[in-house]
């Protein structure tokens, strides 16, 4: 019996048997770390070139220092981006795509795009899905 892609036996099928087996916990942390918000976008925008923290702050729209600072340090213990630190007055640090942060970038892009090009689409079907799930109110509600 095939229920949901899984089979009696516990089996993958599609996508998920090409996951080597004894690995998919570990595959799961890559696909969470690099399906990230903030891990696409600072990918994407490193995709420029080479990026001081504070380029990087200023470029990435909406992300905190601490959320950077996080980001940044994941893809760096992942190998995805290199931090260069210069011994300057002031300090100068600075970020770039490794080759394994650069063969993202296809993927990186076009989730982007994708999500630039359907954005509205996604928000009429929350706002219906949230229309549909409201509760009438005693105040609201028909006699």
């Amino acid at each position: 019996m095939d229920t949901a892609g899984v089979t009696a036996n516990t089996m993958p099928t599609g996508p998920c048997a090409r996951i080597p087996a004894g690995q998919s916990a570990f595959i799961r942390e890559i696909l969470e770390r690099v399906g990230d918000k903030w891990t696409l976008l600072v990918i994407a925008t490193l995709q420029q070139g080479v990026r001081r923290y504070s380029d990087l702050h200023h470029t990435v729209p909406g992300i905190s220092q601490r959320m950077l600072t996080l980001t940044l340090r994941q893809l760096v213990q992942d190998g995805l981006v290199t931090r260069t630190a210069y011994a300057e007055v002031p300090p100068r640090v600075e970020y770039a795509l490794t080759p394994l942060g650069i063969s993202l970038l296809d993927i990186v892009g076009s989730l982007i795009d994708w999500a630039s090009t359907h954005h509205d689409e996604i928000r009429e079907h929350r706002a219906h899905a949230a229309r549909a799930t409201t509760k009438p109110t005693p105040a609201n509600a028909k006699s």
